[in-house]
């Protein structure tokens, strides 16, 4: 049975195993459906554009030639709508993708992005950014400081912990201890706040939003992303790879420690980053991930491109109706976990009468 299993793994190295015409073009499709219905968005909102008037905006603002309406719609499509649309769509991609990731990494469908306490350490760093009044790129680099730092003390008090470095279950422990802390220190943080300006801004900025995003605020996570998310697609063979186990993987020459730790780097950067932008967005980066694996398999050759494309197109389902259902914008993190906790449900008794 080992030498069988070790057998595919090895296959997984040398080739990924083939799959169906239906899932090739399956992937290609979901990345021309994220892109059309980014468009489509752009017409959505409050004040809603056609996409006939989008066409005559884009042709004007490319002649120079804008009339004061068309330069008013520009100004709300250029200034407003296109940044939120695609940190919605950056968000979650990452998570979707780093939760894929960890999922597979740690061999535990129940795993999120969130795991080894980045996001809880991020909104400490975000929280603690608001308290002291600091601008909008003040509270975005605190919260990506505080979100890598918590995953290297998580790592560092495992290593003195646990003899072993390999163990996961020690590591997700130390995770959820150290997640403990920062949710904690988030409650003191809350306590001390100003019940009238701080307090307030730290609430809400805690339910996840993107309603003030701007183009300014996107640029310096483009490379921590960019560098994450390409990590994952260069090591998506190796994730198939862990997915098996340590053993499997030592059997083939893989590194297991080496790549388990690069796979947790690139999703801490990932999902740092992007909770430093949007506030805390549950269930996306533990959901998304089920719902690729049902579409294109459990080769992370497909299921990490899909969950970006899958991802994105998600988020930007969630937050069109965030901002267009209601005169007052709901939050994120509302929404996900309204819609996500039934999904999530289906699934895990879907999952229970198949594997019974």
């Amino acid at each position: 049975m080992n030498l069988r299993k070790n057998r595919e793994t090895r296959s997984l190295i040398h080739k990924p195993r083939d799959y169906s015409i239906k899932n090739k073009q399956l992937i290609p499709l979901l990345y021309l459906g994220l892109l059309l219905f980014g468009v489509f968005t752009l017409s959505l909102g409050r004040y809603p554009i056609s996409i006939k008037e989008i066409i005559d905006v884009g042709k004007a603002f490319l002649n120079q030639e804008m009339s004061q309406k068309e330069k008013l719609l520009a100004q709300i499509l250029i200034t407003i709508r296109l940044p939120r649309i695609i940190a919605a769509i950056i968000t979650g991609s990452c998570l979707s993708a780093a939760g894929a990731a960890m999922q597979a990494t740690f061999k535990n469908p129940m795993v999120s992005p969130s795991l080894l306490g980045v996001s809880s350490g991020s909104a400490f760093g975000a929280a603690l950014g608001i308290l002291l009044h600091f601008n909008h790129s003040g509270i975005q680099i605190v919260s990506f400081a505080f979100g890598l730092t918590t995953v290297l003390i998580v790592y560092s008090l495992n290593s003195i912990i646990n003899q072993d470095n390999h163990s996961t279950t020690g590591l997700i422990l130390t995770g959820i201890v150290v997640s403990s802390l920062f949710t904690s220190l988030i409650s003191l943080l809350k306590y001390v706040a100003d019940p009238y300006e701080s307090l307030p801004a730290i609430t809400f900025w805690l339910m996840g939003s993107l309603n003030q995003i701007n183009l300014s605020q996107l640029l310096p996570i483009i490379f921590p992303v960019t560098l994450g998310l390409g990590l994952l697609l260069v090591f998506r063979w190796r994730i198939t790879i862990l997915s098996f186990g340590q053993e499997e993987a030592s059997s083939v020459g893989l590194n297991y420690k080496l790549t388990r730790i690069i796979i947790v780097l690139a999703t801490t950067m990932m999902t740092a980053s992007v909770v430093s932008i949007s506030g805390l967005i549950g269930f996306v980066g533990l959901i998304v991930p089920h719902i690729t694996r049902m579409l294109v398999g459990e080769n992370y050759t497909r299921v990490i491109p899909a969950s970006i494309a899958i991802g994105g197109i998600y988020l930007l389902v969630i937050d069109t109706i965030s901002r267009s259902l209601f005169s007052a914008e709901i939050p994120l993190g509302i929404l996900t976990s309204i819609i996500g906790t039934p999904f999530f449900i289906i699934l895990l008794i879907h999952n229970s009468r198949e594997y019974s």
